[in-house]
């Protein structure tokens, strides 16, 4: 029997590690949602570039229905084909030759983390060095929280895991100096997301992957937020031509059902002995059959470049705006993620952006005080963009 609830049951029963907003939605299609209040938004935060295809897209809904009237769940003394299906689609797809499977991006990145610790220890235990950008995110478990170089996260949980150095992003010189023959893997976003929204540029990729090589280290590229289709290409280190060790991808990867995967090599992938590392409910088959369906649907060329054209239409639209108000310096970004970037006459003022465009009926999301982010659905219309932009527009009028 389903109770009635509101958005002050929140207060009331669950811990206060999240501030939702003031407004409780029941309701997805497209990139649409509606509030219990009867309140329509439009959608242009995805759930922080989750759901790849929108709310309760047929493909995702029939995979979902289909699958749960076969097999929900084995545990991991057993596969399953949706499992192997994916992966298997996984490895044609990109340069892996294994797949992972968990439920997080959080989950995908302790796996790459402990696998290159692993892969290094079995022939060297004092090479455990994980080398990491400043501003990074890699997730909330201790291990990938102290990873990501934000102290905002990870400190006030007491002593933090060892061997873990941070850098400044795209700063070849500081990489270099920072890597030795103890360094075990070097850990990059190809866009930091969490971090402002930042493209890494070709050189930093491509010194990192050299310096990776020089000194027997793994590259590892958390694509959680940039994976499945979000830059216009599958994964953005295709489109940079750079090609990692080991891959993360999460997010996207489901559309909103929750799954994760790390991608590596056979030469890394055999560290990894049965027992060494698990996960209750990886390979899921509801999840990798609905991760199946949206890797099928955005895995082809109609979809990508829809991806890259959307990209268009919505830089023009804010460069609109901002030649008529003038909030912004600068839009960054790649594909589905982008970030307008606050002019110092504005700065700070993410936070109000975003309120003013919830105000207006748009979700956007911040990436720090100065970059108001934007990671809509890979398959929004246009008529759904535009009307997107113009709640933008009464949004930034009310600011300036």
């Amino acid at each position: 029997m389903k109770i009635p609830v509101t958005r002050a049951t929140f207060d009331q029963v669950m811990l206060p590690n999240y501030a939702p907003a003031d407004w409780l939605p029941v309701r997805g299609q497209g990139s649409r949602l509606w509030a219990q209040d009867g309140r329509e938004f439009i959608d242009f935060a995805g759930g922080i570039a989750v759901c790849s295809l929108g709310h309760c897209h047929p493909v995702m809904v029939n995979a979902l229905t289909a699958q749960a009237q076969t097999l929900w769940h084995v545990s991991n003394v057993l596969t399953n084909e949706p499992a192997l299906r994916l992966a298997s689609k996984l490895v044609a797809a990109t340069f892996a030759d294994r797949v992972f499977f968990c439920n997080s991006g959080a989950e995908a990145n302790e796996a790459a983390f402990k696998l290159a610790r692993k892969v290094a220890s079995d022939s060297n235990p004092a090479k455990d060095q994980i080398i990491a950008a400043s501003n990074s995110f890699h997730g909330r478990t201790f291990f990938t929280v102290t990873v990501g170089g934000q102290p905002k996260y990870s400190d006030g949980f007491g002593p933090k895991p060892a061997a873990i150095s941070h850098v400044a992003y795209n700063d070849i010189a500081a990489l270099k100096a920072a890597v030795s023959d103890r360094t075990c893997a070097i850990v990059l976003e190809p866009i930091q997301g969490e971090g402002g929204v930042l493209p890494a540029t070709q050189a930093y990729l491509q010194a990192a992957r050299e310096l990776a090589d020089q000194v027997g280290a793994l590259l590892i590229f958390d694509e959680v937020q940039t994976g499945m289709g979000r830059t216009g290409d599958l994964f953005a280190y295709q489109a940079y031509g750079v090609t990692p060790d080991i891959l993360t991808s999460a997010k996207s990867l489901g559309g909103g059902f929750p799954i994760g995967a790390m991608l590596t090599t056979a030469a890394a992938a055999q560290h990894f002995t049965p027992g060494t590392h698990g996960s209750t409910y990886g390979g899921n088959p509801l999840a990798c059959a609905v991760a199946e369906a949206v890797l099928d649907h955005i895995n082809t060329p109609e979809v990508l470049a829809g991806v890259v054209a959307k990209q268009q239409r919505l830089q023009a639209g804010i460069a609109a705006l901002q030649a008529e108000l003038g909030l912004f310096s600068e839009v960054r970004g790649k594909g589905l993620l982008l970030g307008a970037v606050l002019n110092e006459a504005h700065a700070n003022r993410a936070g109000d952006v975003v309120a003013a465009a919830a105000t207006a009926g748009l979700l956007l999301l911040q990436a720090g005080p100065n970059v108001v982010r934007f990671a809509p659905s890979l398959v929004i219309t246009d008529e759904e963009l535009d009307a997107g932009l113009a709640r933008l527009g009464t949004a930034l009028r009310a600011l300036v």
